[in-house]
């Protein structure tokens, strides 16, 4: 009589002499019922070479970035999606480093200067409009016929205001700003910056200064004359009959015109003015300097647009043609 112990190994034995047939069962006959189980074990390799392959809907989205639509997932959809993700955030992360740079500079700006904001304002809305009657005033016919002319020194004025306004205020930090080691002694903001600064070295901040203000005027000068021009080109592609009354100013050298006029003119005006509203926001009620603010602003840009105009003609930059004579007064003659 068999014992407790050698009926549980018969049925032991029994159970895995089955699960061999089913296994042998499953190599020979892929429709048999014993492979309609869903393969979710990665280790049987026998059932996912023998079931068709089949793509599974949620894996549909693995090229959803546009880079990759392979349905299994195929990495690289992935590293495609990656490179543009690192890409983006590289070419933001430098957007925002130069943005926050900049606005770290204006709070400086306005630490040292309350009236840093108001000003540049001013510099903006007065000074550049004076600008350009002071430009438009220089020339014949109040500039009515020089009318690109005056659009390119409009453009090209705002920028360098701007610019103008932003390189010389001073900082809050200005005592750990650093200049070159040959100007290393010399007021870091404007000539006329209080502190014991001898008069070499104001002067060599005035060099200083002006080398600065010409680079920027001559890369200004580029952009706002090729924005001119461009306008001008599309305004005849749209009107073919429209014709401009001068010659469009040669790019490079109106460029370099600004450069002069910045380096020179511009450097001059604007370190006298930032010494002069020193002194009046000392002597001066908040009300009585803000007045005084919008007046030397104006005074100054005229200034700047009328030797601008005078520049521009001596350097050819700005040349006005002849008028054409008509055709019934030549035969007349």
């Amino acid at each position: 009589m068999a014992t407790a112990a050698q009926l549980r190994w018969s049925g032991f034995t029994k159970h895995c002499s089955t699960n061999s047939n089913r296994q042998n069962l499953r190599g020979l006959n892929p429709t048999s019922p014993a492979v309609s189980f869903p393969v979710s074990n990665p280790q049987n390799h026998t059932i996912r070479l023998l079931r068709p392959k089949i793509s599974k809907p949620e894996l549909a989205f693995a090229g959803a970035d546009g880079i990759s639509g392979v349905a299994h997932g195929s990495g690289f959809g992935v590293s495609g999606g990656e490179a543009h993700a690192n890409a983006s955030s590289a070419s933001s992360g430098l957007l925002f480093g130069i943005l926050g740079l900049f606005l770290s500079g204006w709070r400086a700006r306005v630490a040292a200067d309350p009236q840093f904001p108001f000003k540049v304002l001013m510099e903006e809305l007065v000074g550049v409009s004076a600008c350009v009657l002071g430009d438009m005033a220089s020339r014949p016919n109040f500039g009515l016929n020089e009318l690109d002319f005056v659009f390119s020194t409009l453009v090209v004025g705002s920028i360098l205001n701007f610019t103008l306004m932003y390189l010389l205020a001073p900082t809050a930090s200005a005592t750990s700003a650093t200049l070159p080691a040959i100007f290393a002694n010399c007021p870091t903001s404007h000539m006329f910056e209080p502190g014991a600064y001898t008069l070499l070295n104001r002067l060599g901040t005035l060099v200083y200064k002006g080398s600065i203000f010409a680079a920027v005027g001559f890369v200004a000068g580029l952009i706002g004359t090729a924005l001119s021009n461009g306008l001008i080109k599309m305004r005849k592609m749209m009107d073919p009959t429209f014709e401009t009354p001068n010659k469009p100013p040669p790019t490079l050298l109106n460029a370099l015109t600004w450069a002069i006029h910045m380096g020179v003119s511009s450097n001059l005006r604007y370190q006298t003015l930032n010494g002069a509203e020193f002194l009046l926001a000392q002597t001066l009620p908040p009300l009585a300097f803000k007045t005084s603010v919008v007046v030397l602003r104006c005074l100054n840009n005229i200034l700047g647009g009328m030797s601008f105009v005078i520049l521009a003609r001596l350097t050819g930059s700005q040349s006005v043609e002849a008028p054409k004579p008509v055709a019934g007064k030549e035969k007349l003659a």
